[in-house]
């Protein structure tokens, strides 16, 4: 496990929140400090996005700027022209004759029926709330939880949220993932306080409690409303080819598929981007399976620990967090 089990483990990664407890929604903004290639992939039923054309491996546009994950649905959309206004004023962007497009990526979230305020008048907030993202977007700990994306985010069971992991490969790549869980499906284990993600815990970061001695695998739904979607992102250090990138992408929903049951389902839009920095190059083949190895565990591993950090929303009848059920032995 790297530094600060997080994302902003990998070298020239940053990471802003914009929270609105009150709206119940948010926007998280990931940050490069150089265009990082980049793809992605989408597994799920029913996605929202911006700009994810461009990361299928056969498209012209290589590298992004930053990638945009929020709640809000099609209304949250708008936040990745915050995101993009910020990058505008400190010259980033693909150059396009004398003119620059800052390459911003984006995938949205369901939360508009979590019994926060969306009477926001004529404009969305969230062409605000990018750019303020944007600004806040800071190398080193970030918050998990209830917090950006993840804000308005739920679950079958309890309240979703934003989690972070990371972990290193024999040869020294760092590989991260950030999620914001807002799954149709369960990231605990029936009625009780265990993860499906247990097996890959590392040092206690969602409770440290392992498996229970029996599964409860019986279907449970958040209601029978479409009001899902998981969303993130999983990045590492190493020098990769955009192919490369989007093969990361669908490893990661492996470990998405192995932390929430079930995942990918018609009502999702389950997205995961995916980028590579390129500082540390591969020195053998071997070195890109090791990451796309870890790639699954700590996606698995931020999806359990954006359920286990969440705080309920400060709304009548909020859907209870883990927190306010289990008492966790990490806490």
């Amino acid at each position: 496990m790297a530094a600060l089990n997080l994302l902003t483990d990998i070298e020239g990664v940053a990471v802003g929140h914009a929270t609105d407890l009150l709206l119940g929604s948010g926007v998280t903004a990931i940050v490069f400090d150089e265009p990082a290639i980049a793809s992605g992939s989408v597994l799920g039923g029913a996605p929202g996005g911006r700009d994810t054309a461009l990361l299928d491996p056969s498209m012209s546009v290589q590298a992004v700027d930053a990638f945009v994950l929020s709640g809000g649905s099609a209304f949250g959309l708008d936040a990745a022209g915050g995101v993009q206004a910020g990058l505008r004023e400190i010259g980033r962007g693909f150059q396009v004759g004398t003119a620059r497009v800052p390459i911003v990526p984006q995938a949205i979230l369901m939360d508009l029926l979590n019994g926060g305020d969306k009477d926001w008048g004529l404009h969305s907030p969230y062409r605000d709330m990018g750019y303020e993202a944007f600004k806040a977007a800071g190398k080193g700990r970030f918050a998990l939880g209830t917090v950006g994306a993840g804000t308005g985010a739920s679950t079958a069971t309890f309240k979703g949220g934003i989690g972070s992991a990371s972990a290193v490969t024999p040869a020294g790549h760092t590989v991260a993932a950030l999620m914001a869980v807002n799954a149709m499906g369960s990231a605990t284990i029936g009625e009780g306080p265990h993860f499906w993600a247990a097996p890959f815990e590392r040092e206690n970061e969602f409770g440290g409690l392992g498996l229970p001695q029996t599964f409860d695998t019986r279907l449970r739904l958040k209601g029978r409303s479409m009001i899902a979607t998981t969303i993130g992102v999983i990045v590492t250090d190493a020098v990769l080819s955009k192919a490369e990138a989007h093969r990361l992408s669908i490893l990661a929903h492996d470990g998405l598929a192995r932390a929430v049951l079930p995942a990918h389902l018609p009502g999702d839009g389950d997205t995961i981007f995916s980028a590579a920095t390129g500082t540390r190059p591969l020195k053998e083949p071997a070195d890109f399976i090791d990451i796309c190895h870890l790639a699954t565990l700590v996606t698995a591993r931020a999806v359990a620990r954006g359920v286990y950090e969440a705080t309920a929303l400060p709304v009548p009848n909020a859907q209870p967090a883990w927190q306010d059920r289990f008492i966790s032995p990490a806490k």
